[in-house]
């Protein structure tokens, strides 16, 4: 029986609740020399499940969490499973106008924070920030402060005594109920909220376990940000249902990875292209004992064929490629340990199980299905692709085909046997470290400040990051301006990912003959720049 067929008719609230009973003391989570089985995982959740219920969290309800990967949010996730509410994860590193943002948009009712994370004072933030967002009834927070003074605000580790043993009542959610918000950047860079049910997630957290064949045995280490879907479906549900146990790391890059990877004994390593870029130079300068790994999957960014063979002579192992985007709940594509070695070094891999791929002409409405060999736009249909953008339905119209196909605005080509090869974006984005930057976004911002008549954000390839974002500014006639500048005016309400790590000046905007930015010709001239610099 295959994983999914074992996970039909089961919610995430399930899923855990029949591994705690068949695998009681399998180690579920790794955190700082500290392992939690998914026993002790369930019964957290359900202590956490019965004190959230005390203060009105209900079906339906949204929770907020903004945490770094630690066992307090996948504590906090299963605990909302078990009520029937959704969880609305957030990226803790996110500015204060976005968090504002999104915990409005969602109509969180209940946020789980981190009270001091990277130097933020989220107990300070959140004093600025609770008047503003009338849904927002209580604070539960990660942490020592003492906290006595508001009755709005309660320690995580308090509300696990106070539910320990106590019973509450919940809705039974059936596995088509949404259950995550995760929001995403659209075309415009105006953040949506991607609508996820509990069959979605677990669809897409079987999909990857089971490419990846993943057992009991496997620890799994390289999950930095379970706030991101592949975090939250490939890492924290792919370890629950095939029973592995994940490595949530204090530390992230390249340094405290490896040292993780050989204190653990990992056996799978998840990582984007960026940190095994620096793995690599890490190893050369400081090798580690590194034989207890079977696997390494490179995902959340695109990846050439040129790293893959590196890091599998460095690694030794089998080095397979996914293909991730939240709205399909993480992995719509992804190679195999058993593919051939070109198939994994050029493809990544084959759909997974269920999904329906279609390579289609999107310059033609209605087009039909391109043969095998042809550059198209990648369409999928299937159980992992989204329920909708909450609130947005003219979007989610919008981002489906007549027959129901999902638009990846991704281009690619199905080759004679069956595996996908990412070759382009029909989207503007650009993805800098794993990130998703819209340039319009960036654009918006830049062009704002006194001395820029136009701007254009466009990608540059990098052998680090996989792109870095390069801002090519057309000042105001007789304007002085220093590249710094741009910079810090973006600091001020982008986020680090988002902020331009090159500014060029020049003169005008290349334009087509319809009065399109050539952001292709910036791009290259901007790379030939910097090579000749």
């Amino acid at each position: 029986m295959t994983l999914h067929e074992r996970l039909h008719g089961m919610t995430i609230g399930s899923a855990l609740a029949t591994r705690a009973t068949t695998d009681p003391i399998g180690v579920y989570l790794v955190y700082g020399g500290s392992t939690l089985t998914f026993a002790e995982v369930d019964a957290q959740a359900e202590a956490l499940a019965a004190s959230l219920a005390n203060l009105g969290v209900g079906s339906g309800d949204r929770v907020a969490l903004i945490l770094p990967a630690c066992p307090e949010f996948a504590v906090s996730v299963f605990a909302a499973a078990k009520l029937g509410a959704m969880v609305v994860p957030l990226n803790p590193s996110l500015p204060t106008s976005e968090l504002q943002y999104m915990l409005r948009h969602s109509e969180a009712v209940c946020t789980v924070t981190i009270e001091r994370h990277r130097g933020i004072d989220y107990l300070e933030l959140f004093e600025e920030l609770m008047p503003q967002l009338p849904a927002l009834r209580n604070l539960v927070t990660v942490g020592e402060e003492d906290l006595w003074y508001d009755d709005r605000i309660f320690q995580y580790e308090d509300m696990l005594s106070a539910g320990s043993g106590r019973d509450f009542s919940s809705t039974t959610p059936d596995p088509a109920d949404r259950f995550a918000l995760l929001y995403t950047s659209g075309t415009s860079g105006k953040p949506k909220a991607v609508e996820l049910s509990h069959g979605n997630l677990l669809w897409g957290g079987a999909a990857t376990a089971g490419a990846l064949e993943m057992s009991g045995d496997d620890r799994v280490v390289g999950i930095s940000a379970l706030f991101h879907v592949f975090g939250l479906a490939s890492g924290l549900l792919g370890a629950l249902v095939s029973g592995s146990s994940i490595v949530l790391q204090v530390e992230g890059g390249a340094a405290a990875t490896l040292d993780t990877v050989e204190a653990v004994g990992a056996t799978v390593h998840f990582g984007i292209p960026t940190l095994f870029v620096q793995e690599v130079a890490e190893l050369a300068e400081h090798p580690r004992d590194l034989s207890s790994l079977r696997l390494v999957v490179v995902a959340g960014a695109p990846v050439g064929d040129d790293l893959i063979q590196k890091l599998a002579e460095v690694f030794k192992v089998p080095i397979v490629a996914g293909y991730s985007l939240t709205e399909t709940s993480s992995i719509l594509s992804i190679s195999r340990p058993s593919d051939p070695e070109d198939k994994r070094r050029f493809t990544v891999g084959r759909p997974i199980p269920g999904s329906e791929v279609r390579i289609v002409d999107a310059s033609i409405e209605d087009a039909g299905v391109l043969p095998e060999e042809s550059v198209g736009e990648i369409r999928v249909r299937g159980p992992g692709v989204m329920v909708g953008y909450y609130r947005q339905p003219r979007q989610t119209a919008e981002a489906y085909d007549a027959d129901g196909f999902f638009r990846t605005g991704d281009l690619g080509l199905l080759d004679e046997e069956g595996f996908l090869h990412l070759v382009g974006r029909t989207k503007d984005v650009i993805i800098r470290s794993g990130f998703n930057v819209y340039p319009r976004e960036v654009e918006a911002h830049i062009g704002s400040h006194p001395a820029v008549h136009e701007v254009a954000a466009v990608g540059i390839a990098d052998s680090l990051l996989g792109e870095v974002l390069c801002a090519c500014v057309v000042p105001v006639e007789g304007a002085i301006v220093t590249d710094q500048e741009i910079v810090d005016w973006c600091r001020e309400t982008l986020a680090d990912e988002k902020l331009p790590d090159l500014v060029r000046f020049i003169d005008e905007l290349p334009r087509t003959d319809t009065g399109q930015v050539r952001r292709a010709e910036l791009s290259r001239s901007a790379l030939a720049e910097g090579q000749s610099a």
